[in-house]
């Protein structure tokens, strides 16, 4: 390999990730970029990422296409060094300005060790929680401003002095592109746009380049009397970009015509091989009771009137409920662990990270307030509305999206009221929360309309027998018919 070409290989984008999505590249063959210039999006497991270079210079080669998905430590850019003679012609053109020289290589190291090096600087950045290091990956909340990031367009490159102008920009806009369409669309927030309006991508004639599909093509679609009906079809983060060659073929098994295929990756995937260790792993046991939550809703009632906009939610209340009860019952915070020589474990934590479910438009995954042992009821109502606001915008940490020890599932949102739920492997125990409505309840041998809930506790029956779970789980039914005391107590 010359050594003026320097090859970025995916690195591991935290907590061991294996691979990634390729959804979207943000550059093109061509294009001259500069150090910490975001190059993909990329989606793992456990977040929507932003991939920046560690080189600057042109890019001579994307190695990978959008909807493909790309193990660690494969290449995923070559990048010619400024001022070379390798890659595309436009190699050779002068850096702009502001660009750098691209260390590592340039320092004297040969490349693999540079992405190493690199990579082991994202990881480390990450765990600090530096700012200028993988999106989403960062220092959480804070600044709310943004910085503009040096980025060649790629409709430019129609400009330029060449023969044959369209061939360059379908080149450019390659892994971008809607299959068997001349129009593109370079922005994944155009896109998202689109999707979210329904408005069909196919139907609009961009005004860029060659067709490319601006914002305000979008827009105008969005406004017209008549928009598209039709909905983009998936991006690649939820299904193919392209339709399956069997599409429409029979399904042997029912006689029906096959309408799509989805492939299961991403979010979906992660979930999939979670629960099904979980299922397969775990003896699970579930026991559940009906609670009068009348007290709580009517202490809440009463504190909201004196603070309107500092009042926490009734998850918040019974997350603080949970924490206590799991200081009592500390077994069901716990971990079941099988060591390499066969013998096994019961791995106790001294504190509680408390992870509760949140559906996003990826799926359905489990941030966790870490030390939430220590919080109160004002401070795990924060933390929760932050940690479902950066999980449902993908930007979630791994840590923030793996540390659990104890999840807290309120599916009461969704108008059910219980659930024979699956504990969240590698966990030993879910509390499930059901729906608050109106039923007839004995109070004082009197029957009375109550706000009831019901509470259902799923346990992994090898951590504590059913006299452990059952305490627990009165415990915290106790705490929210009787509110006031408990929290006195707390």
């Amino acid at each position: 390999m010359s050594s003026d070409m320097q090859v970025f290989k995916l690195p591991d984008l935290g907590e061991g990730l294996t691979e990634a999505e390729l959804v979207n590249w943000l550059v093109a063959v061509g294009d001259e970029i500069v150090v910490d210039q975001p190059i993909a999006e990329v989606e793992t497991a456990k977040s929507m990422v932003e991939v920046p270079s560690p080189y600057a210079g042109t890019v001579a080669e994307l190695h990978g296409e959008a909807g493909q998905t790309l193990d660690v430590g494969k290449p995923l850019i070559s990048i010619a060094r400024a001022g070379s003679s390798a890659g595309s012609p436009a190699a050779a053109a002068p850096a702009p300005a502001g660009s750098v020289d691209p260390s590592p290589v340039s320092s004297g190291l040969d490349v693999s060790s540079a992405v190493e090096a690199a990579a082991e600087t994202y990881r480390t950045e990450e765990k600090a929680g530096s700012g200028n290091v993988l999106i989403g990956y960062g220092t959480p909340g804070g600044a709310t401003g943004g910085r503009t990031r040096p980025r060649k367009a790629s409709v430019a490159v129609v400009d330029s002095p060449v023969a044959e102008p369209a061939p360059v920009m379908e080149s450019a806009v390659a892994g971008t592109r809607i299959p068997g369409k001349l129009s593109a669309v370079i922005s994944p927030l155009v896109r998202k746009m689109a999707r979210d309006h329904g408005v069909s991508l196919d139907a609009i004639e961009g005004s860029g380049a060659s067709g490319l599909i601006m914002r305000k093509d979008v827009e105008a679609a969005i406004s017209a009397p008549e928009a598209p009906a039709a909905v983009e079809a998936p991006s690649v983060s939820s299904a193919p970009a392209s339709a399956p060659a069997d599409a429409g073929a029979v399904d042997g098994r029912t006689g029906l015509a096959v309408s799509a295929r989805t492939p299961v990756r991403g979010v979906r995937k992660a979930v999939a091989a979670n629960m099904t260790k979980s299922r397969s792993e775990i003896p699970e046991a579930t026991v559940w009771v009906d609670v009068d939550a009348t007290a709580l809703l009517e202490m809440r009632a009463e504190l909201k009137k004196r603070a309107p906009h500092d009042t926490p939610g009734l998850l918040a209340f019974i997350a603080r409920f949970v924490t206590a009860g799991l200081k009592k019952y500390p077994a069901l915070n716990t971990r079941f662990e099988t060591i390499a020589d066969g013998s096994q474990e019961i791995v106790g934590f001294d504190g509680i990270n408390l992870g509760f479910a949140a559906q996003t438009d990826r799926g359905l995954v489990v941030p966790s307030v870490r030390n939430a042992h220590g919080m109160s009821a004002r401070e795990l109502d924060a933390e929760i509305r932050r940690l479902t606001a950066v999980a449902r915008d993908g930007k979630a940490t791994p840590a923030e999206l793996g540390s659990g020890t104890f999840t807290l599932n309120n599916y009461g949102v969704f108008g059910v009221d219980g659930s024979a739920a699956i504990i969240n492997y590698p966990e030993v125990a879910m509390l499930g929360v059901g729906r608050i409505i109106d039923k007839p309840w004995v109070v004082n041998g009197e029957l009375a309309v109550r706000k009831v809930t019901e509470l259902t506790l799923a346990f992994d029956h090898r951590v504590c027998d059913g006299e452990t779970a059952a305490g627990f789980l009165r415990y915290v039914a106790d705490a929210i018919e009787n509110p006031g005391g408990a929290l006195a107590d707390m």
